[in-house]
């Protein structure tokens, strides 16, 4: 006997023992042991679709003219930024895809509060580069700009100069009328003057926007490298050369979103900002300075709630029949192919780990259909072993040794096992296609989920249960234990 079976063996042990380690868990952290800050920490639990779960279902389309056509790339943008916004919002778990020519599905499950999302989704989205001089402000405050005031030209761009005025200038308000109040003297109240910032550049300007690690400039954390267009590279350097240790805003929509200060003068078009950035808040804001606004204006066609009561019904019915399903099969192949077939269990049982792991980590979306498909992968996993199985015994019955069976059982089921397969990706393909191009979630989501079981199946068909046969049977004498194999003697 080699040693090779053993070691892949222990890879698939191990492989099993984490998959189920993920499988019983809701999140997954893995801390550094000497300061204990988390390496990982990650939500795997099971992400539920619209129809399982309910919330939201909006459906947008462009806002312009009919003879307008919307290129594959803006379309592609625009969803970037709405799922962007939508995440922002503390949206989990947000669905969205393209249907061309114009519209974009977006799905919200679990979501309650429907207006401020819908809100969210349509604003245009305006990035500036305010400033704010010496005045210090927290993230988050929505300010007043001059931006497409008539400072601006015809496109609502700001022109860049080296002598731009960037000092915060006061408007005063309109002033409130007193109230009387018997027996004193009515007085004005004032409210107190609007600051107006001036905006230094628009979102516009932007060449590239990238992440990297704050350890290549010498900070540490994480920074948000820039570079900007040819036409506002020289008016950058000037305005940053002479407001060195001042504010400079990022706002979005009039929220300051960072306000990083001017360190050194930007005289080549490139810059970074530092600042306490997590890996996620640095890719955050990173979508907000590239994607500022949405490249195509658009609106609610269609918005609907989606009630959750089915879902839970479904839920139940649907894990009772996988049940069902799976002790079925593991019952048949224990009677009908006996020690052969209690290894195709334990291979059965690891191929539910690993499918139900990869759907916790992609994550996978499970909408209805989608458990359908878990559930049929389960069937055809146990086909491969079915087909290797009837060609061990019949290798067993023309006298061949249990290790010479089972490495030709295996090697001549293998292409009616290939070809099987083969033609069931291509139809996965095929739906995935169709539910990508027509806005069919519950299309799509069953060609992932029913794909992915199959090349589940094959790994633990041509690896797993081949491993386990040999770790099993090759210390078997198969002429002293023939009903083991659920072989008689008539059958020989």
């Amino acid at each position: 006997m080699t040693r090779r079976p053993y070691l892949t063996l222990v890879i698939i042990l191990l492989l099993v023992a984490f998959a189920a380690w993920v499988d019983l868990s809701k999140q997954i952290i893995i801390s550094n042991p000497f300061n204990g800050q988390a390496w990982i920490s990650r939500n795997v639990d099971v992400q539920l679709g619209l129809d399982l779960r309910g919330g939201l279902q909006v459906l947008l389309q462009a806002d312009l003219p009919a003879t307008t056509t919307v290129s594959t790339t803006d379309l592609s943008t625009e969803q970037t930024i709405l799922m962007s916004r939508a995440n922002a919002l503390g949206v989990s778990e947000v669905f969205m895809q393209s249907a061309p020519p114009n519209r974009i599905i977006a799905q919200f499950p679990g979501l309650t509060n429907t207006d401020q999302v819908v809100a969210a989704l349509q604003e245009t989205g305006v990035l500036e580069f305010v400033d704010l001089g010496s005045t210090q402000l927290p993230e988050g405050t929505v300010i007043q700009t001059d931006y497409r005031s008539a400072a601006a030209g015809p496109s609502g761009i700001v022109t860049l100069t080296a002598t731009s005025v960037a000092t915060p200038t006061a408007t005063p308000a309109a002033t409130a009328s007193a109230t009387a109040v018997a027996g004193a003297t009515p007085s004005p109240t004032a409210i107190p003057p609007a600051t107006i910032y001036h905006t230094v550049m628009a979102g516009t300007s932007l060449a590239t926007v990238e992440v990297s690690a704050g350890s290549t400039v010498g900070v540490a954390g994480y920074v948000i490298n820039f570079t900007l267009k040819p036409d506002a590279t020289t008016a950058f350097g000037d305005y940053t050369g002479s407001h060195i240790g001042q504010t400079l805003a990022i706002v979005l929509d009039k929220k300051i979103i960072s306000a990083p200060t001017i360190n050194a003068k930007i005289d080549k078009g490139q810059g970074y900002i530092e600042g306490n950035f997590t890996s996620d808040s640095a890719n955050a804001l990173a979508i907000n300075l590239r994607y500022g606004s949405l490249p195509v204006p658009v609106k609610v066609v269609e918005s609907q709630t989606v009630g959750a009561t089915l879902g839970a019904d479904s839920i139940r019915r649907s894990l009772f029949a996988g049940i069902i399903g799976l002790l079925a099969v593991i019952l048949f192949m224990l009677l009908y192919y006996r020690l052969p077939g209690f290894i195709a269990d334990l291979a059965l049982i690891s191929y539910a780990c690993i499918s139900l792991m990869l759907f916790k980590l992609i994550p996978v979306v499970l909408s209805l259909p989608g458990i359908a498909g878990f559930i049929l992968g389960i069937g055809m996993a146990v086909d491969a072993n079915i087909l290797i199985f009837e060609r061990l015994k019949e290798e067993l019955r023309a006298g061949r040794t249990l290790r010479q069976a089972i490495d030709l059982g295996w090697s001549r089921a293998w292409p009616s096992i290939r070809d099987a397969n083969i033609s069931t990706l291509i139809t996965c393909l095929i739906l995935f296609i169709f539910g990508n191009t027509f806005g069919a979630s519950m299309v799509k989501g069953f060609s992932i989920t029913l794909a992915l079981g199959v090349i589940v199946s094959l790994f633990t068909s041509i690896i797993v249960t081949r491993t386990y046969l040999h770790v099993v049977l090759d210390s078997i004498k198969f002429a002293e234990h023939p009903r083991w194999f659920g072989i008689t003697e008539g059958s020989r």
